[in-house]
């Protein structure tokens, strides 16, 4: 039996919940690492992923890149006419545009970007996963495997005896070791 603390990455990349997600993706990209335990102080309070990180963006989009596919050629409804007749100010078909988007049209054309960009609003406090998957620095590599298989995650934290946070095992770890070392129950 090969326990984690033999394979487990001891120096890590921690991130603040209160740091941007743009940030944390910035710092993924730097590092080269998917994820990332977060940690308040010195309590271990969730875990960030690239997968948190794809679902936030995915289920809160920011400013519509394109128009949907639904409006046909000629449906177009006229707002304003030049000789001032119509339904409403010129000013409505911008609101109409981005009324399914959920946000202030003003707060959109304030933005420092051409896009309105919610990675740089939101926090990693907000997209994290608070359930983290642990186990003990004892406990054996195989272990680590099907703990992350049963819950589908890449990664489990290693703590101590008293909750403190030592050490990351991956699934790059799990078949680095498998590779380096044959591991093979039996």
């Amino acid at each position: 039996m090969v326990p984690l603390s033999e394979i487990m990455t001891k120096e890590l990349i921690t991130v603040s919940p209160d740091l941007t997600l743009q940030d944390v993706a910035r710092v993924f990209a730097e590092a080269g690492i998917s994820g990332a335990p977060v940690v308040s102080g010195r309590e271990l309070v969730g875990v960030i992923s690239m997968t948190d990180l794809v679902e936030f963006e995915t289920s809160n989009p920011g400013a519509p890149r394109q128009r949907d596919d639904g409006a046909e050629w000629g449906e177009i409804e006229t707002v304003a006419t030049l000789d001032g007749s119509g339904d409403g100010e010129p000013g409505v078909y911008f609101t109409e545009m981005w009324e399914d988007a959920g946000a202030d049209v003003l707060e959109r054309f304030q933005s420092d970007s051409p896009e309105w960009n919610r990675m740089a609003e939101a926090t990693v406090g907000g997209a994290m996963t608070t359930s983290v998957v642990s186990l003990q620095p004892s406990a054996a590599v195989q272990d680590a495997a099907r703990l992350m298989m049963l819950a589908g995650v890449h990664r489990v934290l290693v703590v101590d005896d008293g909750g403190e946070l030592v050490g990351l095992v991956s699934s790059s770890d799990i078949v680095r070791a498998v590779a380096e070392r044959g591991l093979a129950e039996g």
